[in-house]
C-alpha cells in the first residue's frame, strides 16, 4: 500500500519536479594528463571514470579488454609507471602524470615486442580476448623481477 501511495504521489508531481536531479547527481569533472604509449594526453573526465574506460572510450585504445570488471580476469591489465595494474579497478584521476603502456604501445604487427612474438610462436593466445592483458602482465612481471620487486613471487 505504501508503494502505491508513493507512486501516486510521484505521478501527481509536475514533470520538472520529478526530473530535476540533485546536486549530487551531476558528475564531477576533472582534467587529467598522462603519457600513454609515448604520447602525452590530456582529458577532462568524470572523476569516476576507470583507466580502462578512459583508454577505450576516450582514447580509442581498445586492445585492453573489459572482462569481469572486478579485477579478477586480467584482460584489462596495463603497465603504469612500470607496474602492472588492473585498469578496470583504478580511477583515471589517480594517474595524473603517469607513464602508461597498453598493448598498443608494446609493438606493431610488423615489429612485435618479444613477449608478443613468444605468444604467437607458442600459440599462447587462445581465443585472444584476454591475450593483451596477459602480454602486458608478462612484460611487467619480467621488469618487476629485474627491478627486484617481489610481487612476482
Amino acid at each position: 500500500m505504501a508503494g502505491t501511495t508513493a507512486c501516486a504521489a510521484m505521478a501527481s508531481m509536475p514533470p520538472a519536479a520529478r526530473a530535476d536531479p540533485g546536486p549530487g547527481d551531476r558528475p564531477v569533472l576533472a582534467r587529467v594528463w598522462f603519457t600513454i604509449n609515448g604520447q602525452r594526453r590530456e582529458l577532462e573526465l568524470d572523476t569516476r571514470t576507470s583507466l580502462l574506460d578512459a583508454a577505450r572510450e576516450h582514447l580509442h585504445l581498445t586492445g585492453s579488454k573489459k572482462g569481469c570488471d572486478h579485477g579478477q580476469c586480467g584482460a584489462c591489465t596495463m603497465i603504469v609507471d612500470g607496474r602492472r595494474i588492473n585498469a578496470c579497478l583504478t580511477l583515471t584521476v589517480m594517474h595524473q602524470g603517469a607513464e602508461i603502456t597498453t598493448i598498443e604501445g608494446l609493438g606493431q604487427p610488423d615489429d612485435l615486442h618479444p613477449m608478443q612474438a613468444a605468444f604467437v610462436r607458442h600459440d599462447g593466445y587462445q581465443c585472444g580476448y584476454c591475450t593483451p592483458g596477459q602480454i602486458c602482465s608478462g612484460v611487467a612481471v619480467l621488469d618487476e623481477i629485474r627491478a627486484g620487486i617481489p610481487s612476482h613471487a
